[in-house]
C-alpha cells in the first residue's frame, strides 16, 4: 500500500464594519481587534476547505512523528 501525505487547510471568514481614516488604517483596527478576539471566527463562518495530496517516496525519510 502506497503513503500519501494529507495537508487539510480550512478557511474562515468574517465582515466587519470600521470607521478609520485610511484603508491601511482600517486593516490595522482589525488586526489589532482579531489579535485582543474582538472578532473571533467559528464553524459559522467556514467559507472553504481544500486538500493537498503527496505521495510519498519510498525511502522519504519520516517526519513530524510519522509512523
Amino acid at each position: 500500500m502506497k503513503k500519501y501525505r494529507v495537508t487539510i487547510s480550512e478557511t474562515y471568514k468574517k465582515t466587519v464594519e470600521i470607521e478609520a481614516n485610511s484603508r491601511d488604517e482600517a486593516e490595522e483596527i482589525a488586526s489589532d481587534g482579531w489579535l485582543h478576539k474582538e472578532y473571533s471566527l467559528d464553524g459559522s463562518n467556514f467559507d472553504d476547505v481544500k486538500f493537498n495530496v503527496i505521495e510519498l517516496k519510498n525511502r522519504e525519510p519520516e517526519r513530524w512523528g510519522e509512523r
